[in-house]
């Protein structure tokens, strides 16, 4: 038989999970794996009651609310083993950024150094698009929000698979509903199929504005393309410009 101080535990456990998720606007929430194991030994007779109140999901949280939101939400992702990419993972890569930031970039996935730090777009391309933020657009990447289609790295950097893919939208989804920012720049190919059409043809089609739950929604190149392809700076240049001007950042004509 279970003692007291185990039962409270099942209990302090369950409570901090709901709480969680009405932070998120989940209801009803999932338990953790861990939870769900503890509770199939546990003793019989202890129900569970999901919360009384809940907040709607598709209602976005206040501003004040934004940053536990976000806090809440990779709690609920945990150490996840959802897909086969958890299998050669160092870190899961969730995001970083201000919580009421008016932009987001997405990129497709992890590479090596954001797998070994835990953080999105450090490695050389992110140091580019870091450049493009703080020297093009005169912001801080803590003014911005950045986060990836897939919270881990696929092996050898190769893209997402489409069920990998399907796996992790819903938390990216999550992750843009409750930041609500007025503009998405989606970077490569594969963020943009993911968030406009699985047509898209990044090459024909990047630079036109897009929408994206009814955001705004500006597709270019990834970083990393540009360092394969210089000459196609000035076309990702021209695109922040149109981001910049929708935000009503000041534009370097000369930039």
């Amino acid at each position: 038989m279970r003692t007291r101080s185990e039962i409270t535990e099942i209990f302090s456990h369950l409570g901090k999970q709901l709480e969680a998720h009405r932070e998120m606007g989940l209801e009803p929430p999932p338990l953790s794996d861990e939870t769900l194991r503890y509770l199939e030994v546990a003793e019989p007779g202890i129900d569970y009651m999901p919360a009384k109140k809940s907040y709607p999901p598709d209602d976005p949280p206040d501003q004040g609310r934004q940053p536990n939101a976000l806090k809440a939400l990779r709690s609920s992702i945990g150490e996840c083993r959802r897909c086969k990419l958890h299998e050669n993972r160092t870190r899961l890569v969730f995001g970083e950024g201000s919580s009421q930031a008016q932009l987001v970039f997405v990129g497709e996935g992890p590479g090596q150094e954001e797998d070994r730090t835990g953080r999105p777009f450090v490695g050389e391309a992110g140091k580019l698009l870091t450049r493009i933020i703080e020297n093009g657009m005169g912001l801080s990447r803590k003014d911005v929000y950045i986060c990836n289609v897939v919270k881990c790295r696929p092996p050898r950097n190769r893209d997402p698979e489409k069920d990998e893919m399907e796996t992790c939208i819903p938390f990216l989804e999550k992750q843009i509903d409750i930041i609500r920012p007025k503009v998405i720049c989606s970077l490569g190919r594969v963020a943009a199929q993911c968030l406009i059409d699985s047509g898209f043809k990044i090459s024909k089609e990047r630079g036109a504005w897009q929408s994206y739950k009814e955001i705004p929604l500006m597709p270019t190149f990834h970083p990393a393309y540009l360092l394969r392809y210089p000459s196609a700076k000035q076309q990702v240049w021209d695109d922040i410009r149109k981001v910049m001007t929708r935000l009503g950042l000041e534009v370097n004509k000369n930039g």
